[in-house]
């Protein structure tokens, strides 16, 4: 089922999250005061439109609070990004994502009730040192709350040539695994029951943190 995303500010970060949600065709708002930058989406995004997202009458009249995802990837303007996250929590966005410029910045956002906070250079440097002490662990992110997401390369054979259903992972090791992909095959697969594991398949799993690493320990050995 699609969702729909607005997302407000066309800086660096917030151009990467909308030329991705348009890849995955979902409908994406993208909302910035420059015109330049809204004209790159005019033709693409479902909807592009100038606005100073700290008027409340402007969010108002384009009906951020009936966006099921709200994206506020304002750069530095760091007064911009607080009162922007603010009146969309008062008119309230049911899930709200912010990019943070530092801790400080990002302690405010999650006081005014920003859902997720992402320092998006803090949170790659982490996942590239991941990547090198581990080559094996292709990505590791945190969500919010307990729970973490990974993706890793499939090397233990005692699980593979075996279907989801027998090795029962859920129950087992208390992780889900939610995507697939196969060596030499394009794309990835939504697994059930019957998909069945092979060696050097990629496959990422959502489950609680200590869940997750003791599955991808084992998963890679």
């Amino acid at each position: 089922m699609k969702n729909n995303y607005a997302v407000i500010g066309l800086g660096l970060f917030g151009r990467s999250v909308v030329n991705t949600l348009i890849a995955h065709h979902q409908e994406v708002l993208v909302i910035d005061e420059n015109p330049e930058l809204v004209n790159e989406f005019r033709d693409i995004a479902t909807e592009a439109i100038i606005a100073d997202s700290q008027n409340e009458s402007a969010l108002k009249q384009l009906g951020i609070a009936n966006f099921d995802n709200v994206f506020i990837t304002i750069g530095t303007d760091l007064e911009a990004s607080i009162m922007t996250t603010m009146l969309c929590k008062e008119m309230g966005v049911k899930h709200i994502i912010c990019k943070a410029e530092n801790e400080r910045h990002a302690r405010v956002l999650e006081k005014l009730g920003a859902d997720e906070v992402i320092q998006p250079e803090r949170d790659m440097g982490k996942r590239i040192a991941l990547r090198t002490m581990e080559p094996r662990v292709i990505n590791d992110l945190d969500l919010s709350g307990k729970l973490s997401v990974a993706e890793f390369e499939l090397s233990n054979n005692k699980l593979t040539h075996k279907s989801l259903q027998e090795l029962d992972i859920t129950n087992q090791y208390h992780v889900t695994v939610v995507a697939v992909s196969h060596p030499h095959e394009q794309g990835e697969v939504s697994p059930n029951h019957n998909t069945i594991l092979r060696n050097g398949d990629v496959i990422t799993i959502i489950g609680k943190h200590d869940d997750v690493e003791r599955f991808e320990d084992l998963a890679t050995k």
